[in-house]
């Protein structure tokens, strides 16, 4: 089975949003070199530099199925049934949407009711050798307590936000170590770190 590993974009004070969803200046990179780079869905084109460019293309090459909370399901309306990556995505919640599934029959959308574990269990299955991608915030703070997360994946953005969400959430954790980065990747105002988690 592939890792699963926690990935967001995340300012230096460690906030992956605003309390209200939105994102800042979180994605300014996204548009601010010379490389286009089309999403795997095919509706959204990025402009960043080639070190951005070839560390994003690596990444999504080994994204199998991405592990999301009802919150960040609800705020995007579930992508339209289709996730910007074209991959299947595993929903974490108490209750499935029925409305929205019956009004997306082709969405390659799972929804587990009963819990995290069983959740990336499900999601491992799903994604066989690659990896499982768990969005930050609460989800990831709730990987992180019960032993789940082999990796650590930070788009670090030099900018201070003061406040929001943070990555693991409020997750009841003290001094988890982390190995020292296998990946170090500088780009325009951003700056590509993986950490693995140290068992």
């Amino acid at each position: 089975m592939g890792n699963v590993i926690a990935q967001a974009m995340m300012s230096v004070d460690g906030y992956i949003a605003k309390d209200d969803n939105t994102i800042g200046r979180l994605f300014d990179w996204l548009q601010n070199g010379d490389v286009e780079l089309v999403s795997p869905r095919g509706d959204t084109t990025l402009h960043v530099t080639a070190q951005s460019a070839a560390h994003m293309q690596s990444w999504i090459a080994t994204f199998g199925v991405l592990v999301c909370g009802r919150t960040l399901f609800d705020f995007t309306d579930g992508w339209n049934g289709r996730h910007d990556f074209d991959v299947p995505v595993v929903v974490v919640t108490h209750s499935v949407p029925t409305e929205w599934v019956a009004a997306h029959p082709d969405a390659p959308f799972t929804f587990v009711t009963d819990g995290v574990g069983a959740a990336i269990e499900r999601a491992q299955k799903i994604a066989g050798d690659l990896a499982v991608n768990v969005t930050a915030g609460v989800l990831a703070g709730q990987c992180l307590e019960l032993g789940l997360l082999d990796e650590v994946a930070i788009d670090l953005v030099p900018v201070v936000m003061g406040g929001g969400r943070r990555f693991f959430g409020n997750a009841a954790v003290e001094d988890v170590p982390l190995g020292n980065p296998t990946i170090c990747v500088q780009g325009d105002q951003v700056t590509h770190l993986r950490f693995p988690v140290i068992r």
